[in-house]
């Protein structure tokens, strides 16, 4: 038989060198595996228990939360023909703008009509007050006559006794006599009566007549400035679709709605038995189904003093014979920190996480 080529038994040596190392290293991979997993498999699950046992109840979580923002009923205090609409449907308006015109005309009218009565009252107080001093003269008259009466009374009293006059002299002299106390009573009567429709101002000086006439100008100027009907706040404007130029409306009806802007909160319907732990200044995040991967950062603002079946329409009445125990809601407020980046809709949908610390 023919010897065997070196250079193939070279290569034979050589893979066979091979294979063996590769079972030394596969053996030595085997030998460390083994306590890893004896020690470090345990391990990471006693830190993970040591975890959850820390963390356990820690953070409180619901997804009936929803945004909310302060949202005023703007109503005119007057009404009035609509003749000019300012504003478009989710407007932005600053505090102070013009939102809407009501016809201005019957409201000037009735400012010309109260300046009318006003000069018409200070006439009557200026009359009321010659009056009084025509009042003040009649009593000084009267005065002067009770005077002479009274001198022709005594003579006529003398010449009675002495038998000198006749009974209708003396009479007449009586009757002069108490005519003039009467003038001086009527008198007296009408000067007081003057005086105090004149000067019954109470402490603000001026006459009833005019006062009252000042008040009623004041309420036609003022109904006259509110047919300009002006933004209470920055807000965005909603519902502006039932204003139409010559609608007529009323006053104390609401014609359009402010979603206030700058006042966003969270309100967070947390369960009853989620409430033992939870107290006002603890951390909060926010997640927003409309803005998917956006966190903000809140804190509890407040917890409501009461759950949300005791301010319904129709509270549920528990005292019967079909009770049904059913867990409560209560809602808590969420102050959201800083500026969010995206916009506060009020009422997008929430996920709220409380950060109830260390129990």
């Amino acid at each position: 038989m023919a010897d065997a080529d070196p250079k193939t038994q070279a290569g034979v040596d050589e893979q066979i060198l091979i294979e063996e190392g590769a079972a030394g290293a596969s053996k030595k991979r085997g030998s460390l595996l083994r306590p890893l997993l004896m020690f470090g498999v345990p391990l990471m699950i006693a830190v993970f228990a040591g975890y959850f046992y820390l963390t356990s109840g820690r953070y409180i979580t619901t997804d009936n939360a929803y945004v909310r923002q302060d949202v005023i009923s703007v109503s005119p205090d007057v009404s009035g023909r609509i003749v000019a609409v300012n504003v478009k449907e989710n407007q932005r308006v600053k505090a102070g703008d013009v939102l809407l015109r009501i016809d201005p005309e019957p409201y000037r009218i009735a400012l010309a009509q109260a300046d009318a009565d006003l000069a018409a009252a200070r006439v009557q107080v200026a009359t009321l007050a010659t009056d009084s001093s025509s009042a003040a003269a009649d009593i000084e008259s009267a005065r002067a006559e009770l005077t002479l009466a009274q001198a022709t009374f005594q003579r006529q009293d003398a010449l009675m006794k002495r038998g000198f006059t006749t009974r209708a002299s003396y009479d007449a002299a009586v009757q002069d006599v108490a005519a003039a106390r009467a003038r001086i009573a009527a008198g007296e009567a009408a000067a007081a009566r003057a005086r105090q429709q004149v000067g019954s101002g109470g402490g603000s000086g001026q006459p009833a007549a005019i006062q009252v006439a000042l008040a009623k100008r004041a309420q036609a100027a003022m109904n006259l400035e509110r047919t300009v009907v002006k933004a209470p706040a920055d807000g965005v404007v909603s519902q502006t679709s039932r204003l139409q130029v010559g609608n007529i409306t009323p006053s104390g009806v609401p014609a359009l709605s402010l979603v206030v802007s700058d006042r966003a909160w969270v309100e967070a319907n947390f369960k009853e038995t989620d409430l033992d732990h939870m107290r006002v200044g603890q951390p909060a995040e926010l997640e927003f189904d409309a803005y998917p991967g956006l966190k903000v950062n809140g804190r509890v603002q407040s917890i409501g003093a009461g759950t949300g079946s005791e301010f319904s329409v129709l509270p549920a009445q528990n005292a019967n014979g079909n009770w049904v125990k059913v867990t409560q809601r209560v809602p808590v407020r969420i102050a959201i920190d800083g500026t969010p980046p995206r916009v506060m809709i009020a009422g997008l949908s929430t996920d709220v996480s409380i950060d109830t610390g260390a129990r």
